[in-house]
């Protein structure tokens, strides 16, 4: 009897030629599909390469020769690619080289290559360097090595240049680099605004996935009865996102009564009572990867809301609507700041963090703060059309029995905003508003 060992670190069985191994290669349409979760009426080619080219012109205007993408979310923009993501997001062990012109190679998990090489995105796959390293106490071992290749392959596909740009590593990778001649930049935030402003066909993901993520609202409004619990209302939102075609939610702002005062309480055992109020906020990587974004503040039955629980609403309704009315192309997030709706004085201390903020594949830049907190949040910039943004709201005064989130996701337009998140309001807060 043979025995057959396999070795980890082998790309033979990968085929780099046809790409055709997996079944999830190609479908009817001739379009490469990585999971069922890419809708059938995007253009997936044009999504991977539009952005890929965004990210390349940037890199050659700045001056790189090269990139290492670590964090999960710029691998995917870059090249398409999605592989053990929630693994990745904690464990810096999966990289790709990125040079501003030549081939993209891949350091993946071992033996989980053939998951990307059906993407014409991603030209060699090799071994990571860094697998288990923190794991097994062995990363001043493979600090070296993994230089090693990362230096000879910017000395070979970087144009010339030794600008090199990471999003994320330790300081070991980094001073290895370095005594290798490479000149490391911490690039994360040149890559977000990079991805701050949308491909159309990044517009088709962000609407596909907010779908998904209202009828997950929608199963939770459903649900609200007196008795349920908060957990079991988060089942249920997180449940119809993995049936829509969502990926996962990374929050669990969903919470009732008095724990929606203060806001960023989390989903708890809490068993709802009525005349309560429940407020959620969806935080759903959604579609392809794409996020969704938006709040909602409901009551559970029977009765009608107290006239404190309406003045809430109208607020945080007034504030959100205001808010989107002022945004137009062109305008610095500093006029955005000043012009934003004023919270009422016993609101303040409770504050949402944003004014608004971007949305992409994540909560992404611009991040717009309020004016009383511009100069310790805030940048200076300019909304322009392609950016979608988030806009916020909590009202909740402190020591207030409740409060109400609402928010709402808007895409900057050539002429104004154009509304995604259209799950409706609630008419039994807002009757009899001005």
């Amino acid at each position: 009897m043979s025995i057959v060992v396999f070795d980890p670190d082998s790309t033979e069985d990968v085929d780099f030629k046809d790409r055709m191994r997996h079944p999830a290669a190609a479908d009817s349409a001739g379009g490469m599909w990585l999971s069922d979760t890419e809708p059938s009426f995007i253009d997936a080619d044009a999504l991977r390469k539009g952005r890929l080219a965004k990210l390349r012109a940037w890199m050659r205007e700045a001056g790189y020769g090269g990139v290492v993408l670590f964090d999960p979310y710029n691998q995917r923009y870059a090249t398409g690619s999605r592989n053990m993501f929630g693994y990745f997001l904690r464990n810096s062990t999966r990289y790709f080289f990125i040079p501003t012109d030549g081939p993209i190679v891949l350091f993946e998990y071992p033996q989980s290559y053939h998951v990307s090489m059906v993407l014409d995105t991603i030209d060699e796959a090799r071994p990571s360097k860094l697998v288990w390293s923190s794991v097994s106490g062995r990363d001043d071992e493979t600090a070296g090595p993994f230089a090693d290749e990362i230096a000879e392959l910017l000395k070979k596909h970087g144009g010339g240049s030794m600008k090199l740009g990471l999003d994320r590593c330790s300081h070991l990778q980094a001073l290895a680099l370095e005594k290798r001649g490479c000149e490391v930049r911490d690039c994360q935030g040149e890559i977000l605004a990079v991805r701050a402003v949308k491909t159309p066909e990044e517009v088709r993901c962000l609407q596909v996935s907010m779908a998904g993520a209202e009828a997950a609202v929608y199963a939770v409004r459903e649900a609200i009865k007196p008795g349920v619990s908060e957990n079991d209302l988060f089942a249920i939102m997180y449940g119809e996102v993995i049936r829509q075609g969502g990926e996962f939610i990374e929050t669990r702002l969903l919470t009732s009564g008095q724990r929606t005062n203060p806001w960023f309480n989390e989903a708890s055992g809490r068993k709802i009572r009525p005349g309560e109020l429940l407020a959620l906020d969806t935080d759903t990587i959604g579609c392809y990867g794409y996020y969704s974004d938006f709040s909602r503040t409901f009551r559970c039955g029977p009765g009608k809301p107290t006239d404190y629980q309406k003045s809430l609403y109208r607020m945080a309704h007034d504030q959100v609507q205001h808010n989107i009315s002022i945004v137009k192309p062109g305008m610095a997030f500093r006029e955005i700041a000043e012009r934003a709706w004023k919270i009422p004085d016993r609101f303040v201390d409770q504050r949402y963090t944003s004014v608004m903020h971007g949305v992409g594949m994540h909560g992404e830049t611009p991040f717009i703060a309020h004016a009383m907190d511009y100069e310790t949040y805030g940048r200076d910039g300019f909304v322009v059309p392609g950016m979608v943004v988030s806009v916020e709201s909590y009202i909740g005064e402190k020591g207030g029995r409740e409060g109400v989130k609402l928010e709402d996701e808007i895409l900057i337009t050539d002429t104004g905003t154009e509304l995604l998140s259209r799950f409706p309001y609630e008419d039994e807060f807002l009757a009899g508003a001005a």
